[in-house]
């Protein structure tokens, strides 16, 4: 896993960080096709997992990935904002099939293929409306090493236990640029596994226990298992809009929402009788780490919030913002995408914004917000 060492620091990237994680929580299984700056990941993929399959085109990555996950493998895919488009759809369709798999989408700048050796962070709203309905889908984003690393399973763990896709937020600088790091300061990742149906009787492919249903591999002969991305009722048998079917289709947004409720994760460095709140996600939390260090070194009294569960939402974020009165978000986008996602088009006034749109924010710029 690492290239260079002295003791139990290496010179590393967060790619080869991702992979190795995923592969010890269970993933056992990478599809992809090459996309910059998601490259690594699609090589150390290929070198990791059990299974690595080549796909021709974007599509074709999330059909396969399906029908591996159908089959019990939890699949793997990298990619960015082109790719991830033509994805969408496909997404779409195991989110309704109830299928396990991680996708890390690395952010570039955009739109469309816009320049694919610039970092962004401009996919967070479009990640909040990619499924039909508008159902959330879980969302991580990494905020560092670390983060690459205990992010990276606790993906594949909700994968699995919440029968879901899961999407891995990162950016161009997190997965490629490569840093001393400590080894030792890694934790022991445990397998995830997902939930069996093992009774005797008739098996219904959708049939809920606290809200996700069991699961059997399409490969076992004992049951029938019907996988339906179309309207369907708890057999997986296809039905217009009868009341099972759409009990159905809102288990599918109660089951994200209720059972996320145990996954909000987030850094909170509060500092006491501070009134200002930096907020910063990703790439962007080290520039407000530094921030916050000198803003301190200079007398300022100011926290710092790093959300790194971003769908959904976790309803802390808010209640913790507005115990400011002062409140700077910082994030590689010109229209406050974070803000978007908490207070929707009407951002209270005590909110203030740092954007870039083809630069990293650095820590002057967030200083001079704080303290204007």
């Amino acid at each position: 896993m690492q290239e260079k060492t002295k003791g139990n620091r290496v010179l590393i990237d967060g790619s080869r960080l991702m992979i190795e994680a995923l592969a010890r929580a269970g993933a056992d299984a990478f599809i992809g096709y090459p996309i910059t700056p998601a490259n690594l990941l699609y090589q150390y993929g290929s070198q990791r997992m059990k299974l690595m399959l080549p796909a021709p085109d974007e599509i074709t990555t999330l059909q396969w990935m399906s029908g591996l996950s159908a089959t019990g493998k939890l699949p793997v895919t990298a990619t960015s904002f082109p790719g991830f488009a033509l994805m969408v759809e496909s997404i779409n369709m195991a989110y309704m099939m109830e299928l396990p798999m991680v996708i890390i989408l690395v952010q570039r700048l955009g739109p469309a293929t816009g320049t694919a050796t610039c970092g962004a962070q401009g996919d967070l709203l479009l990640l909040r409306g990619m499924i039909s309905g508008g159902h959330p889908i879980p969302v991580l984003a990494t905020a560092d090493f670390n983060d690459c690393w205990d992010l990276a399973a606790k993906a594949a763990d909700i994968a699995q236990n919440l029968r879901t896709p899961v999407v891995l937020l990162t950016s161009k600088e997190e997965v490629m640029t490569q840093k001393s790091f400590d080894l030792s300061t890694l934790g022991v990742i445990q397998p995830s596994t997902r939930k069996l149906f093992n009774l005797e009787g008739e098996y219904k492919s959708y049939k809920p226990t606290d809200f996700v249903p069991d699961f059997l591999p399409v490969t076992q002969s004992n049951h029938q298992v019907r996988l339906n991305a179309s309207t369907h009722d708890l057999t997986g048998i296809l039905q217009h809009s009868n009341e099972e079917s759409m009990g159905n289709t809102r288990k599918l947004e109660e089951k994200i929402v209720q059972r996320m409720k145990s996954h909000g994760y987030y850094t909170l460095d509060e500092q006491k009788d501070a009134r200002k709140l930096i907020v910063a996600y990703g790439i962007t939390s080290s520039a407000a780490i530094d921030a916050t260090e000198m803003l301190r070194k200079n007398h300022e009294k100011v926290s710092l919030l790093i959300p790194k569960t971003m769908i959904p939402t976790p309803d802390f974020y808010l209640e913790l913002m507005m115990k400011y009165e002062r409140v700077v978000i910082a994030e590689e986008n010109i229209n406050q995408q974070f803000g978007s996602l908490l207070f929707g088009q009407h951002i209270p006034a005590n909110i203030a914004f740092v954007g870039s749109l083809g630069k990293m924010i650095s820590p002057r710029e967030i200083m001079e917000e704080v303290t204007r």
